[in-house]
């Protein structure tokens, strides 16, 4: 009876049949099935579409469908279909290594008459697949394992990595950075990211050493800005030892003091408004009322003394007036839009109003409640205005 082969090519000898050649059979066969479980084989595809059909080899070695590992290899130009028989079962390692200027042919392994699996076009469909063929169709085994690749991109659903080492940087979806990284010579110091339950806040905490700031710098003249909900507020909270603290310094060319902000022991919660302008008046104060609401006020008391004038002038609230009438009378004008509590003062430098009078103008506003300018003819006087009201106007605070 003469010799069978298997569907891969290894030579099934009958009893009795070749005499004295067995050991070299034998041999050949032992090199086939090694090749079958371990073997490695160059296949080049390269060329226009078209159809590589891959066939056994009887009794000898070689077979590219009887080698466990192949290397798909060539430039090619068009789609590419390998076949292997449809009656075979077993399983191989394949590497699509073809090159495509084009990146857009793609390369695919089937049975003759079967379905098969197909290697995607350009660089994401040159990589490694584990296929076995069922003997009707080619499967993808490692469809379901997933690849992870040096130079691939992968998403990893639910995967835990202990302790990665993250490069210089972190990219965004779309390859742009979206955080660099800066490695310190023996760090000591880092971030730690905790996240919260229900109803609290996740944290961004500095962790390392007992005493460890967090910095935030801004490139250049850039602003650091903090935007909260619109009910939300910045907060800067205390502890069982010290209540929140803001602290303000100075230029580092200066030195390294600062000002600060800190809460005293509150009974209640306390927001105070600023005002929505500058003052108007040199020397004005930030007055709050009960709400916590503050504004510009001009305070009353203590007066600004100005040089002697000899001659006419417009007083300003808040400021006192030498007046010499020694050479001819002049009249001093108070301000035009007076404020509840501005005052002025006027006195005789010279001691001369008696015969040179002073005349006080009372603008647009009333004098002692008269629609009437005043004059002043005491020698040695010194009193002070202070206004009131549009009934009143300006009275006599003291003479």
């Amino acid at each position: 009876m003469a010799s069978n082969y298997t569907n891969l090519g290894i030579q099934l000898m009958t009893t009795g049949e070749k005499a004295g050649t067995w050991g070299t059979l034998t041999n050949t066969n032992w090199n086939i099935i090694e090749q079958i479980s371990g073997g490695y084989v160059s296949q080049s595809i390269a060329g226009g579409a078209q159809t590589t059909t891959l066939t056994k080899s009887d009794g000898s070695t070689g077979a590219t469908l009887a080698t466990r590992i192949w290397n798909l290899n060539g430039a090619i130009t068009g789609n590419q279909i390998v076949t292997v028989p449809d009656s075979i079962e077993n399983w191989w390692i394949i590497r699509n290594a073809t090159t495509d200027s084009s990146d857009s042919y793609t390369v695919t392994v089937q049975t003759v008459s079967g379905s098969g699996v197909t290697y995607v076009a350009g660089s994401a469909g040159r990589v490694t697949k584990l296929l076995y063929t069922d003997g009707t169709n080619v499967i993808d085994a490692s469809a379901d394992f997933g690849e992870v690749t040096l130079t691939g991109t992968q998403t990893l659903t639910n995967k835990t990595l202990t302790s990665p080492k993250i490069g210089t940087s972190i990219l965004d979806t779309n390859g742009n950075e979206l955080a660099l990284l800066t490695a310190t010579g023996s760090a000591v110091n880092e971030f730690t990211i905790a996240n919260a339950a229900t109803g609290a806040g996740p944290t961004l905490s500095a962790t390392g050493e007992t005493n460890v700031p967090i910095n935030i710098t801004p490139k250049g003249t850039g602003d650091v800005f903090i935007n909260p909900p619109s009910s939300g507020s910045l907060a800067i909270k205390g502890n069982a030892t010290n209540a929140g603290i803001l602290k303000i310094f100075e230029d580092t060319d200066l030195g390294s003091y600062h000002t600060g902000f800190t809460a005293g022991n509150l009974t209640e919660d306390i927001v105070y408004t600023l005002p929505l302008e500058d003052a108007t008046t040199s020397g004005d104060a930030l007055t709050s009322n009960a709400s916590g609401v503050l504004s510009w006020t001009t305070m009353s008391g203590g007066t600004s003394w100005q040089a002697v004038d000899t001659t006419g002038f417009t007083a300003v609230a808040g400021e006192g007036y030498f007046c010499n009438t020694t050479s001819a009378a002049f009249t001093a004008t108070l301000p035009s839009s007076p404020a509840l509590g501005d005052e002025c003062s006027f006195i005789d430098y010279a001691g001369t109003f008696d015969t040179n009078n002073l005349t006080i103008g009372r603008n647009s506003e009333k004098i002692n409640g008269t629609a009437a300018d005043l004059t002043v003819s005491v020698e040695r006087a010194a009193f002070t205005l202070v206004y009131t009201d549009g009934t009143q106007g300006w009275l006599l605070k003291d003479k």
